[in-house]
């Protein structure tokens, strides 16, 4: 059964009167069960995980939802699960919630965002199908795509995590860099087959 956290008014209060804390504080406040913790989350990350699933959902209400969903999960996974990186963590729920949403949406014909154009896209390095039947399979893909990662410019970098973890689109991207449209393109189509020439190379099934 759900933890019910009632947060929403100290949130309210808490932004007129203080700066977030770190990471670290955060969490030890998640062990001591202190709703404090869904406040600070919301202070430091709230932003930034709506964002991501605005990205997604392109719907205000739809997108509020997804975060308040992920700080609910983040309060009762919080602990045993101690995350390395809290906004990581933070961002990988809310992007799953609001992928989940987005295919309920589809399904009754509504809704928007980019998901669908990006996983047209990436099927073509990676095809989906069940192969990667296994954890050590999944284990060795996500390995291999943050070596893929590691190895390109920061520029590469930021444009391939922008198109396929923010799922942000080309004409989003082009302008919040500064560069054309047509090179993101270019340079995205470019991406997508080093990545799958690796995969291939690293034994995995694409």
């Amino acid at each position: 059964m759900k933890t019910v956290v009632c947060y929403d008014q100290n949130i309210r209060n808490f932004k007129e009167k203080g700066a977030a804390m770190n990471d670290a504080e955060i969490i030890t406040l998640y062990f001591g069960k202190d709703q404090q913790a869904i406040v600070q989350t919301d202070l430091k990350y709230g932003k930034y995980c709506h964002v991501i699933a605005w990205n997604i959902l392109f719907n205000n209400e739809d997108s509020e939802e997804c975060v308040n969903d992920a700080y609910l999960e983040t309060w009762n996974a919080i602990p045993p699960t101690r995350p390395f990186s809290l906004k990581a963590f933070l961002g990988k729920i809310t992007r799953n919630n609001a992928i989940n949403r987005y295919e309920r949406n589809t399904a009754q014909k509504r809704g928007g965002g980019e998901t669908a154009a990006c996983l047209e896209e990436l099927a073509e390095c990676v095809s989906g199908s069940d192969e990667l039947g296994s954890l050590d399979d999944y284990n060795h893909l996500v390995s291999c795509i943050n070596d893929f990662l590691a190895g390109l410019g920061k520029e590469q970098r930021i444009i391939f995590l922008r198109r396929y973890w923010y799922e942000s689109s080309v004409l989003d991207i082009s302008r919040d860099y500064g560069i054309g449209e047509s090179k993101v393109k270019v340079t995205l189509l470019r991406l997508r087959k080093r990545l799958k020439d690796y995969l291939e190379k690293e034994g995995v099934a694409v």
